[in-house]
């Protein structure tokens, strides 16, 4: 049975592995996803930290951290990242983890959240892009959000600092 629950600080090293063999290898990334959530949580910038666990194991991860718009807080936060253990994926755990954590930024008021990744996921949870919202440099049809309330707000989002220092 898979359980979606809250981060606890002895999860930590599980999540670091857990994140580290979900990209390994990934043309995407550039290996340094786990030491993004290190920081986050450092920072004290994760505002939801997820884990999906089975059998007293940890399978796969979330988290979540405000973003601005326009260099202003305006309840929106970001995806980044979900993980899933390679040998679980394909099997619901990711579809969970983005559900249960959509319900806890709903839990604290979330306006929106905003994803940079595959289009052809995160449709099906209601991601897509919207016209005058962006990330700098990024293509626009891989940006997208999720919103809770309309109309969107417009212009350019920016993610916590250790998105930088991370990637």
């Amino acid at each position: 049975m898979l359980r979606i629950r809250p981060e606890r600080a002895e999860d930590v090293d599980a999540i670091r592995r857990i994140i580290e063999r979900a990209f390994a290898g990934q043309t995407h990334s550039n290996q340094t996803e786990h030491q993004l959530v290190d920081a986050l949580r450092t920072a004290g910038a994760l505002s939801a930290s997820l884990v999906a666990e089975q059998a007293g194991e940890i399978i796969g991860h979330i988290a979540f951290s405000a973003v601005q718009i326009n260099g202003r807080d305006c309840g929106w936060f970001g995806l980044a990242p979900l993980a899933v253990s390679p040998s679980h994926q394909r099997q619901g755990v990711g579809k969970k983890l983005i559900a249960a954590g959509l319900g806890q930024l709903d839990t604290l008021g979330a306006q929106g959240c905003v994803v940079l990744g595959d289009p052809a996921y995160y449709a099906r949870f209601g991601f897509r892009p919207r016209a005058g919202l962006f990330l700098d440099q990024v293509p626009a049809e891989y940006f997208m959000a999720h919103t809770v309330t309309d109309p969107c707000p417009q212009g350019s989002v920016s993610f916590h600092p250790a998105f930088a220092l991370c990637g």
